[in-house]
């Protein structure tokens, strides 16, 4: 079975900074050649994470609201005490969402629901350059 391994890159403004990257990664499932299999999305990162939702103003401000309410910025954490970086909250949100997404995809086209989204969710406390890993494999 053919694997292409591909990224894509973008840059984010962090504190819960919630892009729709769907369409990128139809764009690599239909570049890739591939006819019907699964995508993998991945991040290489310890603050970030990716999943799925109905990508719309109101969801996004909730989800965000969510995040601030269960794992909130202000809270004390260890990893802040040990290296001073002040995104301790980053870590824990990101092991809560986790770091990959996979999808099945049908005659190229990603087989999402209507209203439903691929997110990349950066939870770090500054600016950051990112850059996923896009896994595809099928036939």
């Amino acid at each position: 079975m053919p694997v292409e391994t591909r990224s894509i890159s973008f840059q984010t403004q962090g504190h819960a900074d919630i892009l729709n990257i769907t369409d990128q990664v139809q764009k690599q499932v239909q570049s890739s050649g591939l006819r019907d299999g699964i995508v993998t999305i991945f991040t290489p990162s310890s603050t970030s994470a990716i999943s799925t939702v109905e990508y719309e103003s109101g969801c996004v401000k909730d989800l965000k609201r969510l995040f601030d309410e269960i794992i909130p910025p202000d809270r004390e954490y260890a990893h802040n005490a040990k290296w001073g970086d002040g995104n301790g909250h980053s870590h824990a949100r990101a092991a809560l969402v986790k770091a990959s997404f996979t999808v099945p995809f049908v005659d190229q086209t990603l087989t999402l629901g209507t209203w439903q989204q691929i997110i990349f969710l950066d939870f770090d406390n500054r600016t950051r350059k990112r850059e996923l890993v896009i896994q595809i494999m099928g036939e």
